[in-house]
């Protein structure tokens, strides 16, 4: 039996593949199509996904009929023939029968099946799905029960991304930028501008004045500078906190669980997840909690089977040893260079498969890498580091996925990973036998440094490298050696 799972035909498609055995692959569908967030599957996709045979059986990831509704109240037409989900897939030559789940459930499916909890409380917090924007579960055993929920207009996902917009980048896309800007910006000047847009905040409970689907480009028009666009970011970020902070505080009060999962667009706020810390002993946040890990969990949301996911490495495979010598050779010599080996890696960073790695003691490394990925100066890197010299190396909470920021301890040791804030992405490297731990190893061996720069192996605007053929051109075009 093969079960196909799609989240598509909205921003940022994935499919993945289950078998009898499990989860067999994920992937991004802009890994084969070249097209950053691409919205759609593609051929080379659905050709690489048929090795494991044809699907069975296909689950969509949302009610496409509840959202053309909300599409329809959101005034943005009736668009019932562009939701056909089988006319749709059947442009790719998919005829399996057609089962569908709720958009919500498939974020909480995707968090609490794949966390190694059997008892959690779950929040999902995005841009929106059908009609919710937030909703809060009690996850046991098998079972998943929703006890809270709000629905559109409301939403401190588009209101982000709003913001997003209002400082120049693009929504739905660049979140991940604001954040990193907000470490240059004072969030009290716009504090008080910013908290006028809410009308009420209790627990979940959070109310705007204002629908923000179409944007608030006309917020604070007098604010144009550099600075105020980082003084905008600050305030932004600020008040997510404050509200994720009385979103936890609710569910820690009204559920049993001290292990929480944190799923939808929003946990990729790196900056903010470890608030989570405070209120609950334990979290797991998928690789990618966002809509593309709904391939996933809409197959889990049917299955209702925990499948604990230790590693991310689910996409394309290159073939052949990590090339751990040919490695270390390179940094040693120019302090950076890239690898593509084994299976890509699922979600929106790279974790060593698909790694652009460099010197952390070389204060112009940052300098460098940015200028290769011609992202802005202002961009931090993470550091991978080994697990056992982490505690050593950073104070706060750190995991194998770069989901929570930590206070760097030796910020004039590793600068080129530290951000304006002193803070760091952690990506915390276990004894587990991949290739990034053999290359961390290896490189502590040689030179006493326990971390390397990591970032995923691209430049702004486009996917990651894919394949053998996407690594030569990197390497031709940016004059990054790429070892594979």
């Amino acid at each position: 039996m093969i079960t196909w799972g799609i989240s598509a035909n909205s921003h940022d498609a994935a499919l993945s593949v289950f078998s009898e055995d499990g989860l067999e692959f994920a992937s991004h569908s802009e890994r084969f199509s070249g097209i950053k967030n691409d919205p759609h599957l593609n051929d080379k996709l659905i050709d690489y996904a048929k090795q494991w045979g044809e699907p069975d059986e296909v689950i969509w990831y949302e009610r496409p009929f509840v959202k053309t509704l909300r599409q329809l109240r959101a005034g943005q037409g009736w668009r019932y023939n562009e939701n056909n989900i089988k006319q749709y897939l059947k442009g790719y030559g998919i005829h399996a029968p057609i089962k569908y789940t709720s958009h919500h459930l498939s974020h909480a499916s995707a968090g609490y099946y794949t966390s190694p909890f059997r008892d959690a409380t779950v929040i999902c917090i995005d841009s929106i799905g059908e009609f919710e924007t937030l909703t809060v579960w009690e996850g046991k055993g098998s079972r998943l029960k929703k006890i809270y929920s709000t629905k559109y207009p409301q939403s401190i996902g588009l209101w982000y991304s709003a913001m997003t917009q209002r400082v120049g980048l693009k929504p739905n896309e660049e979140e991940y930028i604001l954040m990193g800007m907000a470490a240059y910006g004072n969030p009290r000047r716009l504090w008080d501008d910013m908290a006028g847009m809410l009308d009420y905040v209790d627990g979940p409970d959070v109310l705007f004045k204002r629908n923000f689907h179409r944007g608030y480009l006309d917020w604070r028009k007098d604010l144009t500078t550099e600075q105020d666009m980082y003084d905008i970011a600050a305030a932004t970020q600020k008040t997510y906190e404050f509200m994720l902070e009385q979103i936890l505080w609710w569910a820690k009060k009204n559920t049993s669980s001290r292990n929480l999962v944190l799923m939808g667009g929003c946990a990729l706020n790196c900056a903010a997840n470890s608030l989570a810390y405070k209120y609950f002993d334990d979290v797991w946040i998928m690789p990618d909690p966002s809509d593309a890990g709904s391939a996933i969990g809409c197959v889990l949301a049917h299955k209702k089977e925990h499948m604990p996911m230790d590693h991310a490495y689910l996409g394309y495979n290159i073939e052949g040893e990590y090339p751990v010598e040919e490695t270390i050779k390179s940094l040693l010599d120019t302090g950076l260079c890239a690898v593509a080996s084994g299976r890509a890696e699922f979600g929106p960073r790279a974790f060593g498969n698909r790694s652009l790695f460099a010197d952390p003691r070389n204060a112009d490394s940052k300098r460098r890498v940015n200028d290769i990925k011609q992202r802005q100066q202002f961009r931090p890197f993470a550091p991978a580091v080994l697990s056992e010299h982490y505690t050593k190396q950073f104070e706060g909470h750190g995991n194998s996925y770069m989901q929570f920021t930590a206070r760097c301890k030796h910020p004039d040791l590793y600068p080129a990973i530290v951000h304006k804030d002193g803070t760091s992405r952690v990506q915390v490297v276990s004894a587990d036998n991949s290739g990034i731990r053999k290359l961390l190893e290896a490189w502590y061996a040689a030179t006493g440094c326990p971390m390397l720069l990591n970032t995923s192996l691209n430049i702004k605007g486009k996917p990651m490298v894919n394949d053998l053929t996407d690594a030569e051109k990197f390497s031709i075009m940016y004059g990054v050696k790429v070892h594979s």
